[in-house]
């Protein structure tokens, strides 16, 4: 198998996962690590408990959508 071959079955592996990595994360928004961290708290989107981000809020995130927690949440903050 050829490196090429590999780094695109990795790229489709990629977009079937339902969490992701950070790194994974970075290459999958197509973002640096300080623009991916400004975009999801923009967003509300937040690593669980064990360090993966939830893809399916990710690509709200890229279609511009806020993340369903922050939905729920979204008018309980009032002063």
């Amino acid at each position: 198998m050829k490196a090429d071959e590999l780094i695109v079955m990795k790229a489709i592996a990629l977009c079937f996962k339902p969490f992701l990595k950070p790194e994974e994360a970075y290459i999958y928004t197509n973002l640096g690590h300080t623009q991916f961290a400004k975009k999801c708290e923009e967003f509300g989107i937040y690593k669980n408990n064990n360090g993966y981000y939830k893809k399916e809020d990710i690509d709200k995130m890229l279609a511009g959508e806020t993340a369903s927690y922050m939905e729920k949440n979204r008018g309980t903050n009032r002063v």
